[in-house]
């Protein structure tokens, strides 16, 4: 019976998070939808040169948002209320001076970051514009990742999961009514996609009035040792995002020089339906934190593995189903994002989807591992898993693979990558699951003496 209650604990959590993932993983999606429609295939291009400066605010966002989160929970289980309180605050802080760099970069640079990112001549507009105004909304991002992160940890994923669904769904709408009977074009798939986090603040919000909210703002000065926390208990859901800026940046470079703008088109159908999929391993992380983090913090460790063996059947289970899907319907998925019905983008994106998502049931364990890596104060082995599979392996790989087998080897080397981080995975679960019973036989000894 205590099973079933902690794994009926963990399906509450995870579904919520996973359904809260989804929705603001419909932020981009819409996008993509609405602008292949509106836009055609320059337009698909522009976007998927922009995505990567979304994937790295979003990033922060999460960064500090879970990692506060977590050490929230594990101050709280801990009874040190004060401390909690001062996590938060300096997660508020973090969120407000990274908002500094991006703000002024969107003010000042957005020009060269878009020439920087790739764009060429037939896209370099629509990119610039993207950039700008998603850079100026950079401090909605961050303040609306932090605080679904902290509602979600104080004991409410519902609400975490409504601000997030809330604002997708505005955006689904507004992308619709800017681009076509407003006709704002690019600037109004990128305005509708700002307006989204500022509903999920206010949903977040809503906690604070609720009578149930465990965390405030607290007069404090800025810790150090607050933002260490933030860093290394959040770094995987940061190098998570930077790493797919990365790699999108790389495999858009690569694709271009095979395939021109045609197939940066097709990449960003690849990756942005891929940022859904993922977006589910993330829901799954972030639901098994909160439960998980409580019961390292109590010294329950039995439930810790429990936890972990949930995580990740369901995240790898969820992987291989999507895969499924996927390969049977590669063609109709390309056929959303191909406004114009250019066959060429259809073929290209479609054996994409078919050879990149092979790597998503490894991709979801890999994802499922250092979450609770971080979950249990252990950043260590989560940041290096998350390099592995999100630069050091992949990008080597893309390129190599890119010049042996063409666009082929590109489509493959994902899934290489995610494959070869899920044996080093498995490889520190095995070690800290003997190390963890190696410390239980020392103390039951010293307690027998």
């Amino acid at each position: 019976m205590k099973n079933a209650a902690l794994f009926k604990t963990f399906l509450r959590y995870a579904s919520l998070s996973v359904a809260g993932m989804l929705g603001m993983s419909c932020y981009i999606l819409a996008d993509t939808f609405f602008v292949s429609l509106g836009l055609g295939k320059n337009g698909l291009a522009a976007l998927n040169f922009a995505i990567p400066v979304y994937s790295v605010i979003h990033g922060a966002g999460l960064m500090i948002g879970v990692g506060g989160a977590t050490k929230y929970s594990l101050l709280r289980a801990a009874n040190e209320e004060r401390r909690a309180n001062e996590i938060f605050t300096n997660a508020l802080y973090l969120a407000a001076a990274f908002s500094v760099p991006f703000v002024l970069a969107g003010a000042l640079f957005s020009g060269q970051l878009a020439a920087l990112l790739g764009a060429d001549a037939a896209t370099f507009a629509m990119t610039r514009t993207y950039l700008q105004t998603l850079l100026l909304f950079s401090p909605a991002f961050l303040l609306n990742n932090v605080l679904a992160a902290f509602v979600r940890n104080d004991g409410s994923p519902r609400l975490a999961m409504f601000s997030t669904v809330g604002g997708s769904l505005s955006n689904i709408l507004l992308d619709y009514v800017f681009i076509f009977p407003c006709g704002m074009g690019m600037f109004g798939a990128v305005f509708a996609t700002c307006l989204a986090p500022v509903i999920g603040i206010g949903v977040s919000c809503l906690h604070f009035a609720g009578g149930r909210c465990g965390f405030r703002f607290v007069k404090t000065p800025p810790r150090g040792r607050a933002f260490a926390a933030c860093f290394s208990l959040g770094f995987f859901s940061f190098a998570e995002q930077l790493s797919n800026a990365a790699v999108i940046v790389c495999f858009n470079i690569i694709v271009y020089g095979i395939a021109g703008n045609t197939g940066v088109a097709a990449y960003g159908v690849v990756a942005n339906t891929a940022l859904v999929a993922v977006s589910v391993f993330t829901g799954v992380a972030q639901g098994v934190q909160p439960p998980m983090s409580r019961a390292q913090g109590e010294g329950r460790r039995a439930e810790v593995r429990s936890l972990l063996r949930y995580a990740a059947a369901a995240a790898a289970g969820i992987g291989l189903l999507l895969w499924l899907s996927v390969f049977f319907a590669a063609e109709p998925i390309a056929q959303i994002f191909n406004g114009e019905g250019d066959a060429a983008l259809t073929s290209v994106a479609a054996k994409g989807l078919r050879l990149y998502f092979i790597g998503m049931p490894f991709a979801g364990f890999n994802m499922a591992a250092c979450a609770c890596f971080a979950s249990t104060a252990r950043p260590l082995p989560s940041q290096g898993l998350t390099l592995l599979r999100g630069v050091v392996a992949v990008i080597p790989l893309a390129f190599a693979f890119a010049a042996l087998w063409g666009i082929t080897g590109l489509w493959l080397a994902f899934p290489a990558a995610e494959a070869l981080t899920a044996v080093c995975a498995a490889l520190c679960l095995r070690f800290c699951k003997g190390r963890g019973a190696r410390q239980k036989t020392e103390e039951s000894a010293r307690g027998g003496e």
